[in-house]
């Protein structure tokens, strides 16, 4: 697979992500939800990492990876980045745990928490254009 096809491909599947969340919100998957939204902020930020020309690292952090990405991008850009994690780094903190916890802790999800977290996930993916 090519550069740009795993790209697209890490791209689609973020979208889909993004969707069965809203999906899985709406019938109150609320944990499902949580999960779904890690994996897609996941796999857009390896993206846009591939993007500019970076191996994506083998971990499963949103934060680590804006953290990385912040530092290969422009000054300003990167800026956005840092602004963006300061912002919501308790959601993303969180957004971390769902993709353990929704498979193997017995840690419910609110909808408010789904729908905090789905804030936080679309606001990052804005700022990374």
């Amino acid at each position: 697979m090519s550069r740009k096809d795993e790209i697209e491909h890490l791209l689609s599947r973020s979208k889909e992500f993004i969707e069965t969340a809203k999906y899985q919100t709406n019938a109150g998957f609320f944990s499902l939800a949580a999960f779904s939204l890690d994996q897609s902020l996941q796999l857009f930020l390896k993206a846009r990492l591939l993007e500019n020309g970076v191996d994506y690292p083998r971990t499963h952090s949103v934060r680590t990876l804006m953290e990385v990405l912040s530092r290969v991008v422009t000054e300003e850009l990167g800026g956005r980045l840092k602004e963006t994690l300061d912002k919501y780094l308790l959601e993303l903190g969180i957004l971390e745990d769902a993709s353990i916890s929704s498979r193997y802790v017995t840690r419910e999800f609110r909808k408010e928490e789904v729908e905090r977290l789905r804030k936080a996930v679309e606001e990052t993916m804005r700022n990374v254009p």
